[in-house]
Formats: C-alpha cells, structure tokens, sequence
C-alpha cells in the first residue's frame, strides 16, 4: 500500500521503518526543509541515533505525498494536528484511512485529536487511533511492542492491524477511540508528576501511588466523557502509563525530574530539547475535567505547578492531606 507519514520526529520515523519493513510504499513527511535535509544526507533521525534510514524510504517536504494513498499517519505534534489536517482537507482521497498518533487535547476546544482531524476533514476520511506502551527508541530497534488501534468502526481498525502488525510489533484491536485517547493524553500529566518525585527523591512508594490514584483519575474523566473503564486497564492505560512514567526514554518524566531537582518550568523544557505533551495536556485535561464536572486532584496539582508556579513539595503535602474516603467507591467516579 501507498502509505505517507506526516512528520518526521522520532515517532514518525520509527513508524515509518516499520511500515516500509512491512513491504509498503512509505514516504516520510517533514515540517520543515531542514528536517529533510537531515535525514536525507545523513540517512538518519538525530532522535534515533545509531537507527539507518533505508534508500527504500522516500523523504519530502510536500504534503502532496499523501495523493492517492489508502493510509495516512498523522505524528506531528499535538498542537500541530490541526493545521496539518486542515491541509487533508484538498490531497487526502475520499477514504483514505487516517491514523492519529498524536497524544493530547486540544487547547480552548477540548477535543480529542482524531475529533480534530474529523472536524477538518468534514468526515471525508475514517480516523483510527495508534496508542500504547511504545518509545519509539525501542520500535526504531525492533525490539517487540505492543499497542491499540482504536475506530468507531471495528473493521477499520482491523485494516490498521493488519497493515502495521508484524512478528516484533503487536496491535490489538478496540473500538473504543474515546478512551484510548484519554489514556494518551493523561498519561503524559502523570508521567511529569512521576518524574516530580523522582527529581524531590521520592521512592517507589511515592511513585506507585501516584501511578495508581493517577489511573484512576484517567478513568473517571475517560468514562465521563463516554470511554470504557476497560481500556484503562489494558496497554493504552495501565501499559502506556507504566512505561512513561518509568522510562527515561520518556520526556514528560525527564522533564518532571528536572522539576523536582527545582528548575523553572521553561528551563526545564528547554533542557529536555523536544516536545513535552505533558505541559500542555496538563491545561488541557484541567479545562476538560472542569467541563464535564470531573474531579482530578493530581491533574490540578499539575497545572498549578506548572502554570501558577506552586512548589512541588506544597503540592504533595496538600494531596496527602486531602480528607478522607474510600478507594474503590472514587476510583470510577
């Protein structure tokens, strides 16, 4: 199959090998000029360092690639899901299947990103959605994974399914796209606050209790807002929450360290040197949350660290001083 994947950062790229691995016609997309002229003469995506890029992969500025494709992968930054699925509008052909795997929320709107790439096509073309435990450091070095296709409709996601599966990366079906985006974007707010305690010099208790009590508020906004509880405890949830918060392949945790260790916030996303989703998920979820009536005490604490500039250490005493209550009877709702 003709397949072009927009944007060309670490996740793009590492989908990109894998797709062309699997035998299909794959052009990577890059935002900019300089991008591609990068990879084009090095054969190699400085964010996956020691990873070749195949002569086999075409590289592009033109967004005109995803003519006559029957799949488009759609990995730019959150933030940039909108513009680039306004530019679909006029190249992408009626039925092409769009793949989002940016994680996030959409700033002022609320929405979900395949509801943003909906929104812009005018439902021209059916949105899955790629999620799970998946760096692309590791996916780049073919070691196995693991993750979800997620579509309103089951058989699309099974198209998907067969398209990216192979013997070293696995994709499970669901048609569950609420909750599998939910668990996409929150997971990187829990992620930072994970790399918080790391930084302050928390231990493993602090960290499983904040992973935990952290699920369970993705799962009340999750199901809120019309998500299974199911999914939360599957690889888009429990599976990608475990390795963002553990890994240090993960930005929003190295992020969160730097935080904890008392950077200012800007310092420590610059140090971090690619996207932190997290920073804006974290205003993103708050708003979200605010909307449907949902309560997320780890979400706000969150956003008023990063947002209002409250000491991490505040922060933690005032969530370990909340009053009391059942575990069971808040976890889902």
């Amino acid at each position: 199959m003709k397949i072009t994947v927009l944007g060309s950062g670490a996740w793009g790229t590492a989908l990109a090998l894998l797709l062309l691995e699997n035998g299909h016609d794959v052009t990577l997309w890059s935002y900019t000029g300089e991008e591609s002229r990068v990879l084009r003469e090095t054969r190699e995506n400085p964010m996956l360092k020691g990873v070749p890029l195949p002569g086999e992969l075409k590289l592009t500025t033109d967004m005109a690639a995803v003519k006559g494709c029957g799949l488009v992968v759609i990995a730019t930054p959150s933030f940039a899901v909108r513009s680039t699925a306004a530019q679909l509008r006029t190249l992408a052909g009626p039925g092409t299947i769009l793949v989002s795997v940016a994680k996030g929320i959409e700033k002022d709107t609320c929405l979900r990103m395949s509801q943003v790439i909906e929104e812009q096509l005018q439902d021209r073309c059916p949105v899955v959605v790629l999620s799970g435990p998946s760096h692309a450091e590791e996916v780049g070095r073919k070691i196995p994974t693991g993750v979800v296709a997620a579509a309103s409709r089951l058989e699309l996601a099974e198209q998907v399914q067969d398209l990216f599966m192979n013997q070293r990366f696995r994709v499970y079906t669901s048609d569950d796209k609420v909750g599998t985006e939910i668990c996409a974007a929150l997971k990187n707010v829990i992620a930072l606050c994970a790399g918080c305690c790391d930084g302050m010099g928390c231990g493993d208790n602090t960290k499983a209790l904040l992973m935990t009590r952290g699920l369970a508020e993705m799962a009340r906004l999750g199901v809120a807002l019309g998500g299974r509880k199911e999914t939360f405890t599957g690889l888009a949830g429990v599976g990608d929450l475990i390795v963002t918060c553990c890994s240090m392949h993960s930005r929003n945790r190295r992020c969160g360290i730097l935080l904890g260790q008392g950077k200012p916030v800007q310092e420590a996303i610059r140090e971090v040197g690619a996207v932190v989703e997290g920073y804006y998920a974290a205003a993103n979820a708050r708003a979200l949350a605010q909307k449907v009536g949902v309560e997320m005490p780890i979400a706000q604490a969150a956003y008023e660290v990063l947002y209002e500039g409250r000491d991490v250490h505040g922060v933690i005493a005032d969530l370990m001083g909340r009053s009391k209550r059942s575990e069971l009877e808040e976890s889902w709702s």
